[in-house]
């Protein structure tokens, strides 16, 4: 009897254990098959410098500089939809302070905003139709250094909206080409006096022989054309990455042939948690902007910017 109670125990322990561990491993192949269709990152970051001349033979000029900046993405991507949303927001600037000590004018070294959405719908393996949309100005006014009377620019002048429907080959979740024949693209210059004097490819004011203004300067401007984009991004090593990204938009109504350049490249090296440093270059060629060069001569004009930064950043993922 007492063997029969015991055998009883016995199977009714080993019942309940093995359906319980039947019960957990059916929770966790469930649990992993279930996977977050959101992913979301962010990195925030702060970098600054100092330098001090003192009886310093070479010469130089007394400064202090700062720059932030936030690099965020929030991406969906669940069975045939893949949804990409994008921020870019950088502002930076530097200040000279003479030899008494009084600090002068600060000089933006950067100033960004720029906001960029994809959809696209998979109607073959890597292969999407995609619809894309993005929104591009900076946050304060910018001028002409070393001469600070004159504003040559400020929030919404420029902005730039873009819209375009095309096709999207994405292999890989670190590099895709997007190709769009229907391509949108929209200036946008709010304050009047940049827009009568035609900055960045509106039409100018109208003045008669006696400067007397006729028509005010446009403050829109529309262009439909073609839009060509490549995004590539790679970790080199353990603690370095490379992202670059290429943009070319051709304009159907006026000088097709005048592409317009957009590309960056941009190297993250981690240190750690907490320190950071980055290089970056910024290429773009507009040949409705005008710029004057230093021999005073006016034109289009291949612009050029790289910034290196050391400091602070903190990354935030799901």
């Amino acid at each position: 009897m007492k063997f029969k109670l015991l055998f009883i125990v016995i199977a009714t322990t080993y019942t309940f254990f093995a359906q319980t561990a039947l019960t957990n491993s059916t929770l966790n192949d469930t649990t992993k098959k279930i996977e977050n269709p959101w992913k979301f990152k962010s990195i925030f970051g702060l970098n600054g410098s100092q330098t001090a001349f003192v009886n310093w033979a070479a010469g130089g000029r007394n400064n202090v500089s700062v720059l932030g900046f936030i690099d965020a993405s929030l991406k969906y991507n669940k069975q045939n939809v893949k949804w990409d949303n994008d921020l870019k927001f950088a502002l930076g600037g530097m200040k000279y302070i003479d030899s008494t000590g009084k600090r002068q004018g600060m000089q933006k070294t950067d100033d960004k905003i720029d906001l960029a959405s994809t959809f696209g719908y998979r109607f073959k393996k890597h292969w999407f139709y995609t619809v894309t949309g993005g929104f591009k100005t900076q946050a304060l006014n910018g001028y002409n250094f070393p001469n600070d009377s004159v504003k040559i620019s400020t929030f919404l002048a420029p902005g730039y909206l873009s819209i375009s429907l095309g096709i999207e080959y994405a292999p890989k979740e670190t590099f895709n080409v997007y190709f769009s024949p229907l391509a949108g693209k929209t200036t946008i210059v709010r304050d009047q006096t940049l827009a009568n004097a035609g900055a960045f490819g509106v039409d100018k004011a109208i003045y008669d022989q006696n400067g007397l203004l006729l028509k005010l300067g446009a403050t829109i401007r529309n262009e439909f054309g073609s839009y060509l984009r490549f995004k590539f991004q790679k970790k080199i090593m353990e603690n370095i990455e490379m992202k670059t990204r290429i943009a070319l938009f051709s304009n159907y109504i006026k000088n097709p042939q005048n592409i317009d350049v957009n590309a960056e490249n941009i190297f993250a090296f981690k240190v750690n948690k907490w320190f950071s440093a980055s290089l970056q270059w910024n290429v773009q060629y507009d040949d409705d902007i005008i710029i004057r060069d230093v021999h005073g001569n006016n034109g289009p004009r291949t612009q050029f910017k790289s910034v290196l930064g050391l400091g602070i950043s903190y990354t935030l993922t799901n």
